[in-house]
């Protein structure tokens, strides 16, 4: 059977490269500061589809992504790769969400899309580290869904069946679709870019970034529609604005800290049973343990 399916991707600044400037004075993160790159877990989820793809003839995959004009980036990495097309929603309205206000607008842009087979996305964004998005989104759109998956088996009847990790090993879940499934990071890596795709796609861009008029390859566009990115602001998918961005984000950071650990002394010990037994005092008259 042929299914439709989407890919929740986020473009996520890389938190293995945070500075002191990696947070705003508001809380919020300052993007500008570090580099942007497609969020790990979600490019697994991305092989998941791919592979759905493969396996069921006919069937299509699209990118849904929430942020500035940049994070069409993440669309392209998608197309390199075998998806169909994508979706961008970007508007200032939606800037500061938290995973409330942002499972709202990507919702919303389901709604618009029509309601998938599958809606996949990584477990967690490495930004974040919540896990919270995929469940909100399922829970707006009355979605079935199934967690931490690491492997989507088969789609057979009408129904999808995946292995999922949970404490202490795994389980082999059956359920009905339409379902919204969030992939681990232990999961398949996503494929390469593959280079024809890469050729095909590297002009794809939403209407946002495109070149003026007279510019080279401006006329492009008009001859390759697949060349276009469908763009969406809070008015194209009817959203409520008091639901988007910092006004529909209860979340608040009251403060933020940058920390800085540096080492005071060292010890040095041996695998002598003295030593291990003095260590294990030290740490119980701190509380460290105990």
């Amino acid at each position: 059977m042929s299914l439709k399916i989407v890919v929740l991707a986020k473009q996520v600044p890389d938190t293995r490269n945070v500075g002191k400037d990696a947070m705003t004075p508001e809380g919020t993160v300052n993007r500008a500061a570090l580099p942007a790159i497609f969020n790990p877990e979600d490019l697994n989820a991305l092989e998941q589809a791919l592979r759905l793809k493969e396996q069921n003839p006919g069937s299509t995959v699209h990118i849904l992504t929430m942020g500035p004009p940049r994070a069409t980036e993440v669309i392209r990495e998608g197309l390199y790769r075998g998806a169909d097309g994508g979706y961008l929603l970007t508007d200032r309205a939606f800037a500061g969400a938290d995973t409330l206000a942002t499972s709202y607008a990507l919702a919303q842009a389901i709604k618009k899309i029509g309601v998938p087979d599958i809606v996949l996305g990584g477990r967690q964004a490495i930004d974040g580290d919540t896990a919270q998005v995929g469940p909100q989104v399922a829970q707006k759109l009355d979605l079935n869904q199934v967690t931490y998956v690491t492997s989507v088996d088969e789609v057979k009847d009408g129904k999808v069946v995946v292995t999922r990790h949970i404490d202490g090993g795994i389980e082999r879940v059956e359920a009905p679709m339409p379902i919204l499934l969030t992939v681990n990071g232990n999961a398949a890596p996503c494929r390469p870019c593959n280079a024809k795709l890469v050729m095909k796609y590297k002009r794809a861009s939403a209407p946002m970034e495109r070149p003026a008029e007279g510019l080279p390859y401006a006329e492009e566009y008009d001859k390759k529609p697949y060349l276009t990115i469908a763009q969406w602001s809070v008015a194209d998918v009817d959203g409520d604005l008091a639901q988007c961005g910092l006004a529909g984000s209860p979340t608040k950071v009251k403060a933020v800290q940058n920390i800085v650990f540096k080492a005071k002394e060292s010890k040095r010990l041996t695998g002598s049973d003295a030593d291990v037994e003095s260590l294990v005092k030290e740490l119980l008259d701190s509380h460290t343990i105990g």
